[in-house]
């Protein structure tokens, strides 16, 4: 992996942790840094503890979380954990129970009982979440101690690389009331250069989204795209290895085999299988003219009708399945599927019907005729 590989991948390179990785994206780095800016307006922060590159979408996407966290209960305790941090020095030490009643005189709203074991659970899950982003220390003790005792000390230190967590605005953000206040944000003031914006609009999707699809939305990057291919893909190629695929209604970027930027589809991981599995049974569909693929590429079809073609791919493939899935129910396997469909941008639901985003269909897989057969010989 390459620099830029590297930072598309990590949230950053902390030294302390990975001193080796560091130096070398911090040598390396600096052949990307022109091509980081003029094509999708990031910034590049090098520090003698930390280097990290400012990943901002061209919009919000559902994988855009932290994934550990679930409930909206641990952002909270993150935020004011960084407000915590954010009035320490680097090296400063602090107890676990200053940081309790820290968070107990800010959350304001709520009052936060350390007795209710979900609080704690959630408060632990937060603070190994800073640990090992390097945010902070373990000095003495084990905070997941806290959660069968709320009195449990443990003895922190604060790195100092938590004021950089969060990204600097270049506004004023205190009269944002939503989060489409951010979207854009640091374009406000650049009509002059909607040429620009627009650039860095359309590789910011390409980098951070699962493709770009023409809608009336999207007309005038998905043209963009289309206009200016070849440059596009040049300018890719200097950089990484990744090729540009432009359909009638699609574009999508394709990650070479030893290519990483992150996250991107099909992972190593059983719900991919699952979702190349389905998508080529609704290529099946296609065939046998049991649906039809609609102009824009996006097919609709009732939820009823999706949920019967991930059932069918269970009583089909369920033998090449871990036994966790294999033990699932019709319900917790359609639930766990769809939600990971969803999470990746493949699908959409309103609950009625599911529109099938074109990237599904950019790649689909089989197991081998002889698939049962291998496993019963493996077992």
């Amino acid at each position: 992996m390459n620099a830029l590989e590297i930072l598309m991948s990590k949230r950053w390179v902390v030294k302390s942790q990975e001193k080796e990785l560091y130096y070398r994206v911090k040598d390396d780095i600096g052949k990307y840094k022109t091509f980081l800016s003029e094509k999708l307006g990031y910034h590049v922060i090098v520090t003698p503890y930390f280097i990290k590159l400012e990943k901002i979408p061209a919009k919000p996407e559902n994988w855009m979380g932290i994934s550990g966290f679930k409930e909206k209960m641990e952002y909270i305790f993150l935020c004011i954990i960084l407000m915590f941090l954010e009035d320490k020095e680097a090296e400063d030490q602090f107890v676990l129970s200053d940081l309790t009643e820290y968070v107990q005189g800010q959350w304001k709203e709520e009052e936060t009982d350390w007795t209710v074991y979900k609080n704690r659970r959630c408060f632990v899950k937060v603070l190994k979440f800073c640990v090992d982003c390097g945010m902070l220390k373990v000095d003495d003790g084990n905070e997941e101690d806290f959660y069968k005792d709320g009195s449990t000390e443990v003895l922190y230190e604060n790195t100092g690389i938590s004021r950089y967590f969060m990204r600097n605005f270049t506004i004023d953000i205190s009269g944002f009331t939503d989060p489409s206040g951010f979207t854009g944000e640091e374009w406000i003031g650049m009509d002059e250069d909607r040429g620009i914006i627009r650039r860095q609009r359309v590789y910011r999707k390409l980098f951070m989204g699962m493709g770009i699809y023409r809608t009336e939305d999207s007309e005038e990057d998905f043209l963009y795209v289309k206009n200016y291919r070849n440059i596009i893909q040049s300018e890719l190629q200097a950089v990484t290895d990744c090729t540009l695929h432009v359909h009638k209604n699609s574009a999508f970027l394709v990650l070479g085999k030893d290519c990483r930027m992150g996250r991107c589809f099909p992972e190593e991981n059983t719900l991919s299988d699952i979702a190349l599995l389905c998508s080529t049974l609704i290529r099946g569909m296609l065939g046998e003219e049991e649906i039809t693929c609609p102009v824009d590429e996006q097919i609709t079809m009732p939820l009823q009708q999706f949920t019967g073609v991930i059932e069918n791919c269970k009583e089909i493939y369920q033998e090449g399945f871990p036994k966790k899935y294999r033990d699932m129910t019709i319900n917790e396997f359609v639930t766990a599927a769809m939600q990971y469909m969803e999470e990746m941008e493949l699908i959409n639901t309103d609950g009625k019907e599911v529109c099938i985003k074109p990237a599904f269909g950019k790649m689909n897989g089989v197991y081998p005729d002889d698939f049962k057969l291998k496993r019963e010989e493996k077992q």
